[in-house]
């Protein structure tokens, strides 16, 4: 166990120019039921928040929410599995593996149900744990940014998916940069980039393929009568418009000059509205 508070207030001094957020925080780590070394973040009291990053992307990028959040709750940030400080699996990079990976981690962390907030990839890693295990666990569910399944599908764009013409390295360097529509230090950019390629190739290109039809997504989210706040980029909004229409407890926001990261881009609206969200509907 390592106590992350003071690395963290010299890395935001660092990276953010000393106006951004001290991450506190202790490293903790537990092993799945089918052997995996599995790393999470935790900070705060109350009620659970766990947080789960998208492809190839380390825990530490929720360092803003773990600083802000756990002023008044309990906040895990996840690595995944091949993910940040996880161990890098021989196996499990498919949707029934990652979504038990968070049934793990909810029945390692206490009895008490946990907000679970997905990012990108994390959406389908948190809809895989819905699909198969049931929302009991859940007092609510964050969508942030990729497809739930409804219409219209997605078109282009996501995770790059290699080439002849880049290296992986290149490849992820422009993708990384690519999840953000304001600057950010090349530093933070770089160390972000490095944590991304901690994930062995042949596990980035598997979680790229999950082997399910979108209608997988779409029965997950609809199977929950959970609140479910579904933050999306205009790309979604279809996709939004049909979740709020359809599903009586959802309740989505389509953020339109943010990118990919928009936690990230502006931590601080992000954050204002999943606490609007989690005091109005979720722990009241």
């Amino acid at each position: 166990m390592k106590r992350r508070g003071a690395i963290g207030a010299v890395l935001a001094s660092l990276l953010w120019g000393g106006t951004a957020f001290a991450a506190p925080g202790q490293d903790r780590f537990f092993a799945t039921s089918d052997g995996v070394r599995l790393h999470y973040i935790e900070a705060g009291r109350g009620h659970t928040i766990v947080l789960v990053p998208g492809w190839t992307m380390p825990a530490w990028i929720w360092d803003a929410q773990i600083a802000d959040l756990s002023r008044s709750y309990r906040v895990i940030a996840f690595d995944p599995r091949s993910q940040g400080e996880s161990q890098a699996a021989a196996s499990g990079h498919d949707q029934d593996r990652r979504g038990a990976d968070i049934a793990e981690l909810i029945a390692h962390l206490g009895p008490e149900p946990v907000l679970l907030v997905g990012w990108s990839l994390g959406v389908l890693d948190s809809l895989a744990y819905i699909h198969r295990y049931g929302d009991s666990r859940v007092a609510g569910l964050v969508l942030v940014d990729n497809s739930v399944g409804e219409d219209p599908p997605p078109s282009g764009g996501g995770a790059p998916r290699g080439g002849k013409r880049l290296s992986r390295a290149a490849s992820m360097r422009a993708f990384v940069r690519g999840m953000f529509a304001r600057p950010h230090p090349e530093a933070y950019l770089d160390r972000l980039t490095q944590a991304a390629l901690r994930t062995p190739e042949r596990a980035a290109h598997q979680l790229l393929a999950y082997p399910v039809p979108r209608s997988y997504w779409k029965e997950a989210v609809y199977s929950t009568a959970k609140p479910v706040f579904y933050i999306v980029r205009p790309g979604f909004a279809g996709q939004a418009a049909n979740l709020a229409a359809h599903h009586p407890s959802a309740e989505t926001v389509v953020v339109s000059d943010l990118g990919h990261a928009m936690f990230v881009d502006d931590p601080a609206r992000f954050d204002a509205m999943l606490l609007d969200f989690i005091r109005r509907r979720v722990w009241r």
